[in-house]
């Protein structure tokens, strides 16, 4: 769905499934940590790992996101000129 400005926008629904599965994600792979027949501190090293690992994924898909949108605010900006461009040509005159 578009919305005028050309911004894409998510129904609730796929909102509230992505939540749900990145948090079902996070909790199972917790309890599967607190549950390995090992020692704490590797308990704890996997744990950071899990912790790095969602933070980076935040951090590309963030950065992802933003390359997106900058390409579209360059190419929005280049239609522009070239609709100025034809507007202000006339093979008439």
């Amino acid at each position: 769905m578009q919305t005028p400005a050309g911004n894409q926008t998510h129904s609730t629904g796929w909102v509230v499934q992505a939540w749900s599965s990145f948090a079902i994600a996070v909790v199972a792979m917790t309890i599967g940590i607190l549950n390995l027949p090992v020692d704490n501190w590797i308990k704890g090293y996997m744990g950071i790992g899990l912790s790095f690992t969602v933070g980076s994924t935040f951090s590309v898909a963030k950065t992802t996101r933003d390359m997106h949108e900058a390409k579209r605010i360059t190419s929005r900006i280049e239609e522009a000129r070239v609709e100025k461009l034809l507007n202000e040509h006339h093979p008439l005159k």
